[in-house]
This record gives C-alpha cells, structure tokens and sequence, in this order.
C-alpha cells in the first residue's frame, strides 16, 4: 500500500493532524477559542459522569453494543442469543458483526424530531437508531432467506422506503438522511461481493475469518481498524480519492501549511472508529485477542463535541455561527471535530490519572463510554430542550 494512503488510514494520521488545529485554535486562527482553566472541571464532570454511570468502574468499549441494552433491556441476550445458541463460536460472531456492521452504518444523526416505539417505550437519537436496527436485523431485513444475518445479495437491494418503514418514519416522525443510509448498506453489499477473498458468501461478518487467516487469533486494534478502512472503504461517499484508495472520512482543510499535495488532509475516520470498536466484542467472544485498544483515538461526533461547547471548553468567536447549518466539509466543523479529538485524549490524560488507571486498563474506549459520551449528552439536555448538538449539522447520514 502506498505509505500516504497508509497515513492517513492511521490513528497516529488522525492524532497528527488533529493536533496541528489543535495548535491553529491556541495562536487564534481558527473559529474556537481553546480555555484551559476549564480543563479540570471538565475531567471532574466526566469522573461523576463515569461514576454515576458505573460505579464499580467495570466499563465496555464504547460501541454500538450499549444502544441494544437501553431501557435496561438486553436484547442481544434476550432475542439473539437464543436464536443463535446451537451455533460455532465463530459463526456466532459472524452473526453478531453482521449485525453490528449493517446497525453501525444506520447510526448517523436521527435529527430532533425522530423516535422509535418499541413496545409502550419510545427511544430516539443513537439509543433509538440502535433498537431500530436490532429489530430491522432480527427480522431477517438483511438476508435473502430472512434469517437473522446479512449477505451482500439482499443488502444491494435495500431501499429508503425499507429504511423508513422498519424506522416508523412518517410526515410527524421524520428521520434525517434516510436515502443516505440506505445508500450505505447497497454500498456495504456492492463492497463485500466484489471482495470475495475477504468476505466469503457476501457476508460482513466474514471480517473475522479473513483478520484469523491474516494474523491468527491475536492482533492488535489498529489493525482490526486499517483492515475496515481499506476492506469497507469502497462504502463511503467518494470524497477525497488517492491512487484508487477511497479515504472516506478525510477533509481537505486550508490553514495548515501545505508543502505536499496531502499535507492539509485531515481524517477522523469516526464511524470506522466506531465500527471497529464495536467488532472488537463478538471478536473476542470467539476466543480472538485484540489488543492495544488504546491506540485508537476518540470519535469525532457531535456528543463529545457538544461537550466542549456546552461546558465552556472551547467557545465560538462568533456566536451567530450557532444559528447556521454547517456541512462537514466546512471549515467550522473540521476544527470543531479536530478539537474534539485532540481534546478527548487529554480529558483521558488527566481522568485516568485522577482514578489511578493506566492506559491499557482504562484505554479511551471506556473513557468515551464511561463518560465524555454520556456528559455530552447530559450537557445537551440540561443546555436545550430537545438534547440537539450545540452546533447545527447539515449532515446526509454519512458522517455523523
């Protein structure tokens, strides 16, 4: 693989350059205002978050997996579980990544107004998406033979009319980017027929099989995330395309000196991150090791970066850009998702100092899930009425 395509699908990429908007904010050239003073602060809030949340300190990965249990209903162990239970280990983590693959590519922003019954409860945002998904899966919406898994073959005919209609979406319950998520899961079975070598059958869940035929049952985390990079690449909207490589979440970005043709690029990479995240689970399940989970980097999503705004961790220089739909693309949302990142890990820093943890037993997977994801969202609710991010996102169901 070309070295700067390797780059940029890297943590290290996205800690490096997330780290050069970092310093653009503190020399006042970018939209944020950086405040340290509030540094501490925040680290406590997230602490009493963590706490509140797990007092015992026994916290997953933040993934895709916690939206299956709210409501204090476990409806992998209630509904999957037992369907799947006279399986091999490997085929049910085949089953288990079929299902967080297709959920993960349906989490983007719901928009405000969204919700989802279940039963005489009503969920929205990610926990609702979450459920959705579940159900959508559980009902066989994702394979030929309607069976709970997914294969590429039914996955391409996938339409926005299916999306809406498994998400009860109608004119008073309106979902954001629905033909943008149906768009990714016909990309996501275009993606894995054409790779047959790496997804036998068509089948998402087949990551474990080609990451056991590549490294045997111990890799590390990064390598779990350059192998959804490279091999669900061909999933993403084409934005920024290097010598035949899709970079996806990658953003060209003016202020940062540019003396080669890639030096402004700026990747996150967050629902990757977040994919991979959520593999690791099912992965481990099967008697695979992932390992160094701390190298990964946070996500740059709208939670943890409504938690920068709303506690007073960065500000706006201007105030009246809150009133404006911003795109991704955007000057504005690039740096406020770079500060996001960079900032995650020194509130990492300083909480694991605080608890006494070190990085390996407390990785920022169980920061974001323990705390900064949960404080964004409670900062949210207590900052507006309807927990909206801070900052409006004109988003097509790609990103966040």
């Amino acid at each position: 693989m070309n070295e700067t395509i390797s780059y940029l699908l890297s943590p290290i990429a996205i800690r490096e350059r997330t780290q050069k908007i970092f310093d653009l904010t503190v020399n006042n050239k970018t939209n944020f205002i950086y405040h340290p003073d509030k540094l501490e602060s925040v680290c406590d809030f997230v602490i009493e978050v963590i706490k509140d949340n797990y007092p015992d300190l026994n916290i997953p990965f933040h993934s895709r997996w916690g939206h299956f249990k709210v409501g204090n209903i476990d409806r992998v162990e209630k509904y999957l579980d037992e369907k799947i239970k006279d399986v091999d280990p490997i085929e049910k983590a085949r089953i288990k990544l079929d299902l967080v693959i297709t959920s993960v590519l349906l989490d983007a922003g719901a928009g405000p107004d969204w919700k989802y019954k279940e039963g005489e409860n009503f969920f929205n945002r990610s926990e609702g998406l979450g459920v959705a998904s579940f159900h959508m899966f559980l009902d066989g919406a994702f394979s030929k033979d309607g069976s709970p898994k997914a294969d590429a073959q039914k996955l391409k005919s996938i339409t926005a009319a299916d999306v809406e209609k498994s998400f009860q979406v109608s004119n008073a319950n309106p979902l954001v980017g629905a033909q943008g998520r149906a768009g990714l899961l016909k990309s996501l079975g275009e993606c894995v027929a054409s790779k047959p070598e790496v997804f036998e059958g068509g089948r998402p869940g087949n990551i474990i099989d080609h990451m056991i035929h590549q490294y045997g049952k111990n890799f590390k985390a990064v390598d779990l995330l350059q192998a959804v990079l490279l091999h669900f690449g061909d999933i993403w909207p084409s934005r920024i395309n290097l010598e035949g490589t899709n970079l996806g979440d990658v953003w060209e970005y003016s202020k940062i000196e540019k003396l080669t043709d890639t030096d402004n690029l700026v990747p996150f990479h967050k629902l990757s991150q977040w994919l991979t995240y959520s593999l690791i689970e099912p992965i481990e399940e099967a008697g695979v090791k992932v390992e160094n989970v701390f190298e990964m980097t946070g996500l740059a999503e709208y939670r943890n970066g409504g938690l920068l705004i709303d506690s007073g961790l960065i500000t706006l220089k201007d105030e009246a850009l809150k009133n404006e739909a911003h795109r991704p693309n955007s000057e504005l949302i690039i740096e406020w998702r770079a500060l996001t990142v960079n900032l995650l890990d020194k509130i990492a820093d300083i909480v694991r100092e605080k608890l006494g943890k070190d990085q390996n037993e407390f990785p920022l997977a169980k920061v974001l899930e323990g705390g900064t994801w949960w404080a964004g969202r409670r900062l949210a609710k207590e900052s507006r009425p309807d927990s909206t991010p801070p900052l409006k996102l004109a988003s097509d169901g790609t990103v966040f």
